[in-house]
């Protein structure tokens, strides 16, 4: 009787004591608002942005700009007192620009802007003078292509989203040379202009000659699409003096927070250091790396000690190569079952909305529940889908990852372009993203179970 009055008194207990714990909003609520109290009000996260962008400018792989400001990061983050800090050797593809331009020859003279494509080739020393075609998509150049050979093709394809308009960036060249054409010309992919070029990577086939490709304003295309209706001749001028040299050494950015009691378990969050050779890449994403940074040093700042690593990752030459990725993951492949989740920000550093997640759905009910301690800054929508560049590969082996979402009505304004440059970042916002990347982080590190797989 006594032995069975303690047992219904345990189980009692037990019942009691589960019908009663903390739920996670209720458990990290205080954590999470002084982590967001502290974001907001922190101005060393803006301050060094604006510094890594005005001392070091553009950061193109195998360029020694991008590697100064991979030696800065690595000092400033030791002075933060962040643990195990290195870089990781990784050999990335040289693309280097040269000089460049197009002129507009007929039907009258005009110098035009333009940035050629991330991998083309040059020009002929004196340039290529060629008759203009301009289609505005593949089905357009496929039935017209009696009227390519010998001339350059541009593409006039207008802005829908990036995943769409972005194929003619990527493969016009190939699909241009199919039908004989000397050069490829895209107009330039985002949705509005101050004549800002857009550049990004490109692709050749081993299959069909290569010829150079570059991108033109949105107003120059459109224009001589106007002009070329008319059933006006235009001719076009341009030189390229663009080149792919022997690989070099590069490095991914690599600090930490050691956890508390399970260390070899890790949350991984960052950004890729690199970017295109103009403008500055500020948000991209020079923004989305100062923002994982210092999450991490704000959560160390305020004493916060999560039970699992949080480890800052600074991916190298996802722009024109994703070797970085590749590199971080084949570097790390034995230690990817404690991998808690990755966590990316890369759509730049505008006013956050809250988080992508691809994982199970079990995993996904508890990240949920995590978002919610973001509403009060208005971040804490969770969606499907956290796959993003740098994060991709580590979730090709298994591991959850999650992405920031942000405002990007104005992201593919700047993107790719000169006009990517500090003056666009607003502090509000900027540490918004902070806050948010910080509260996920640390509750991710934290949580008594890691996310179910």
């Amino acid at each position: 009787m006594k032995q069975s009055h303690l047992i219904i008194t345990a189980l009692l207990f037990i019942f009691i004591s589960t019908s009663i714990a903390e739920t996670i909003p209720e458990k990290y609520q205080d954590d999470a608002d002084k982590l967001i109290s502290a974001s907001l009000s922190d101005s060393t996260a803006y301050n060094r942005l604006a510094y890594i962008c005005d001392t070091y400018g553009p950061r193109l792989s195998g360029s020694k700009n991008l590697e100064n400001a991979i030696d800065w990061v690595l000092a400033e983050m030791e002075k933060d007192g962040l643990s195990n800090v290195h870089g990781e050797r990784v050999k990335v593809p040289v693309w280097i620009r040269g000089k460049e331009s197009v002129k507009l020859i007929k039907p009258f003279t005009k110098d035009l802007a333009v940035l050629g494509l991330g991998g083309s080739i040059s020009t002929p020393r004196k340039g290529i003078r060629g008759e203009v075609i301009v289609v505005n998509s593949f089905e357009e150049l496929e039935q017209r292509k009696d009227e390519v050979e010998g001339k350059i093709v541009l593409f006039n394809a207008a802005f829908t989203n990036y995943g769409e308009t972005v194929q003619y960036r990527y493969k016009g060249a190939q699909e241009a040379a199919k039908y004989g054409a000397v050069a490829s010309l895209i107009r330039s992919v985002g949705p509005w202009s101050m004549n800002t070029p857009h550049t990004g990577v490109m692709a050749y086939s081993d299959t069909i000659p290569k010829i150079p490709h570059a991108a033109l304003t949105m107003e120059d295309a459109m224009m001589l699409r106007r002009i070329h209706d008319r059933g006006e001749k235009i001719i076009l001028e341009l030189r390229m003096e663009a080149k792919t040299v022997t690989d070099r050494w590069s490095r991914n950015v690599v600090a930490e927070l050691p956890g508390s009691e399970y260390p070899e378990e890790v949350v991984v969050l960052g950004g890729h250091i690199d970017s295109w050779d103009v403008g500055q890449g500020a948000n991209d994403d020079a923004g989305g790396c100062l923002a994982a940074w210092h999450a991490v040093k704000l959560i160390k700042e305020l004493g916060l000690q999560p039970k699992r690593t949080l480890r800052v990752v600074m991916w190298t030459n996802e722009e024109n190569g994703g070797r970085g990725n590749k590199a971080y993951r084949d570097e790390h492949i034995d230690e990817l079952d404690k991998h808690v989740v990755a966590i990316e920000s890369d759509n730049g550093v505008f006013k956050p909305k809250g988080f992508g997640f691809s994982g199970t759905e079990a995993a996904m009910e508890i990240v949920k529940e995590i978002g919610g301690l973001l509403d009060g800054i208005e971040a804490g929508e969770i969606t499907e889908g956290g796959r993003a560049a740098d994060v991709a590969p580590l979730n090709d082996e298994g591991v959850p990852v999650m992405s920031l979402k942000v405002d990007e009505s104005k992201y593919f304004w700047y993107h790719h372009t000169n006009a990517d440059t500090f003056d666009k970042i607003d502090f509000d916002d900027f540490n918004r993203c902070v806050a948010a990347m910080a509260v996920l982080a640390y509750l991710m590190a934290d949580l008594d179970q890691t996310l179910p797989r």
